[in-house]
């Protein structure tokens, strides 16, 4: 909104006005606007889940600490969900498509974790949302965005012209003045099911590859394929980051790290310079996602204030749900979601442990009679606790690992 406000001041040359055009700025006061939110606010979000009564209720794993959780606020997601779509609206351009898919996914999922947590305060029901309706909501949003990414004509990808030899098409550009000239790649915006994977040479892979079979029709029903890549990465990020979701300030701080190396993968590739720099796709118009997951990562930080050990409040499946799914989406929207088991690493493992741990134990009870466990418990960060680490060497080696594997992401974009 001050967006479009500055925006009319400096058409009348309104001085200073025009500090908004600039990515950098906005995003600079997104940040700042989602810290204040999140840190002055939200201890009164905190005093009001307490005065509804609105606690944890804990089931007793004998793991340190444990009890002492129980009565802490859930629902702080909510902390996490004002402290990005208020500063987004304020400095963000509404008119992006792709700054509207991210609201339209924090808010859809935001309210899908929000039923979660209310049938598990209010309803005294441990097992909160049914599983088919929390899939099914987040499938309805993955062909949400899948379809959006195929039909609407705002979304296209850069591409350099080839001749028919394969080579890239190029013109002579004449400086103002005529006294200089430089040479430039022809290039045209189009559809695409392109996206960035790292380590090949081209640092392409392409939808369409895995109907090959299809022949020439292949890249005409791409887009299918494109919608069920779009809802399994959802759904598979989204649980994963509500998996994290057991130890004070863990969810929220790898979320941050994770957030702000999307940030840096966006500007780049919504940047025509750098991205022909580093030889990936330039995805017109995805600078402006970097305004949002600023936001993102100023409300996490904010919200750390609170949810760091011993925690005061826990984001609840309103956060974590729409934490992850925000993650997952923004990946897709910069065709960077083959990183996401790199970026994601940490959301990863603790899934796979899940899934480890359940099935192994299943396999060894119907082959001796009696279940068997590879880990302590599931999923991994309990682990780690039925060890006797400390929550909060956990979460901090956890952290250590998630910069790391931030890191390894983005120089993925130079090792080919």
């Amino acid at each position: 909104m001050l967006y479009y406000l500055f925006t009319y001041l400096e058409k009348i040359d309104f001085p200073g006005a025009g500090v908004f055009q600039y990515i950098s700025f906005r995003s600079a006061m997104t940040v700042i606007t989602s810290l204040i939110i999140s840190m002055i606010f939200g201890k009164r979000i905190i005093l009001f889940l307490q005065k509804l009564q609105i606690g944890e209720t804990i089931r007793d794993l004998g793991l340190e600490g444990q009890i002492q959780k129980k009565g802490t606020p859930t629902m702080g997601g909510l902390i996490i969900l004002a402290s990005i779509i208020i500063p987004v609206l304020l400095f963000g351009d509404l008119n992006n498509v792709y700054v509207i898919l991210m609201l339209i996914t924090t808010i859809w999922l935001g309210f899908v974790g929000f039923l979660d947590d209310y049938i598990k305060v209010y309803r005294k029901n441990k097992k909160g949302l049914r599983g088919k309706f929390k899939i099914g909501g987040q499938v309805i949003l993955g062909l949400i965005i899948g379809l959006t990414l195929h039909f609407n004509n705002e979304i296209v990808v850069r591409e350099k012209v080839l001749d028919q030899n394969g080579v890239p098409v190029t013109r002579i550009v004449q400086s103002d003045d005529n006294v200089l000239a430089q040479k430039t790649y022809v290039t045209r915006d189009v559809k695409s099911t392109k996206v960035n994977i790292p380590f090949l040479k081209n640092n392409e892979f392409d939808y369409a590859y895995l109907i090959w079979f299809l022949g020439e029709k292949a890249k005409e029903w791409a887009w299918i394929v494109v919608i069920i890549a779009v809802i399994f990465i959802l759904t598979a990020v989204s649980n994963g980051a509500n998996l994290t979701d057991g130890l004070d300030g863990l969810a929220a701080g790898t979320s941050a790290i994770i957030g702000t190396t999307l940030g840096i993968l966006a500007y780049v590739s919504g940047n025509t310079i750098i991205a022909d720099y580093l030889n990936i796709m330039y995805i017109p118009n995805t600078g402006e996602l970097v305004v949002y997951i600023s936001g993102f990562i100023g409300a996490l930080i904010g919200f750390m204030w609170y949810n760091s050990y011993p925690a005061q409040v826990f984001m609840g499946d309103t956060g974590s749900l729409s934490v992850g799914g925000i993650i997952a989406v923004f990946a897709v929207l910069i065709r960077k979601e083959l990183l996401i088991p790199i970026l994601c690493g940490i959301f990863f493992a603790e899934s796979l442990s899940v899934l480890f741990q359940v099935s192994y134990f299943k396999y060894s009870r119907r082959k001796s009679g009696t279940g068997k466990r590879i880990l302590k418990m599931a999923p991994l960060h309990h682990h780690f606790q039925k060890l006797n680490y400390s929550e909060p060497k956990i979460v901090i080696r956890f952290w250590i690992i998630g910069i790391l594997l931030a890191v390894i992401t983005i120089v993925t974009l130079k090792i080919r």
